[in-house]
């Protein structure tokens, strides 16, 4: 965790994943060698493909260059596998500092997240987890059709919890997301156990 100037914070935080997530690092001084740590595990014995193993490599630095830029401290990707298929999704981790003297609590933050978007119908509750009280907010987002540009029924599905850090008027904000909507909420239940497992650290 990004250090924070307060004696009562916690020093960190620790999450349990499942097998098959991979942790990038976004700090630039690391950045690079978590990326390239990836993409040599994802082409490990795959000499015939540079084109693709270069394209992901430079995909990859530019999401972690763009995640750290918004706060980011970790991102993590799934490389679980289901059959022959590798199931996306992805988990930022980032430090929001909020412009307030006091901690603001969850219930308040809960309001605000829901009637900041009256255009969208987001699900907004706040949920008991390992380290505390939290606000989670599920989302569906209508994804553009790359060939027009126009929506479609495509949709990605996000659950953040927003954990308020002890000590700070911070909040450690998790983002899942996956573009499988079809199994959104068996994913949304594996997104809730790893928050759930969140704990502060000395």
């Amino acid at each position: 965790m990004t250090p924070i100037e307060n004696d009562t914070a916690p020093a960190d935080y620790r999450l349990l994943l499942p097998d098959g997530w991979f942790r990038i690092l976004l700090d630039p001084d690391v950045r690079n060698r978590s990326v390239d740590a990836l993409v040599e595990r994802q082409f490990n014995g795959i000499d015939n493909a540079p084109h693709l193993k270069e394209e992901l490599r430079t995909d990859l630095r530019r999401r972690a260059a763009k995640a750290y830029r918004s706060g980011g401290i970790e991102l993590y990707l799934s490389l679980q596998e289901a059959g022959p298929f590798t199931v996306p999704a992805s988990l930022l981790v980032t430090l929001a500092p909020l412009r307030h003297a006091e901690p603001l609590p969850p219930e308040d933050l809960a309001r605000a997240l829901a009637a900041a978007e009256p255009g969208e119908t987001p699900e907004v509750s706040v949920e008991e987890v390992a380290a505390g009280a939290a606000v989670r907010v599920r989302r569906r987002t209508k994804q553009p059709s790359p060939e027009s540009g126009a929506s479609t029924e495509h949709a990605s599905v996000s659950v953040e919890y927003h954990v308020p850090v002890p000590g700070t008027a911070a909040f450690l904000l998790l983002t899942f997301s996956t573009p499988l909507e079809p199994i959104a909420d068996a994913m949304a239940g594996l997104f809730d156990a790893i928050a759930g497992s969140l704990t502060w650290t000395e």
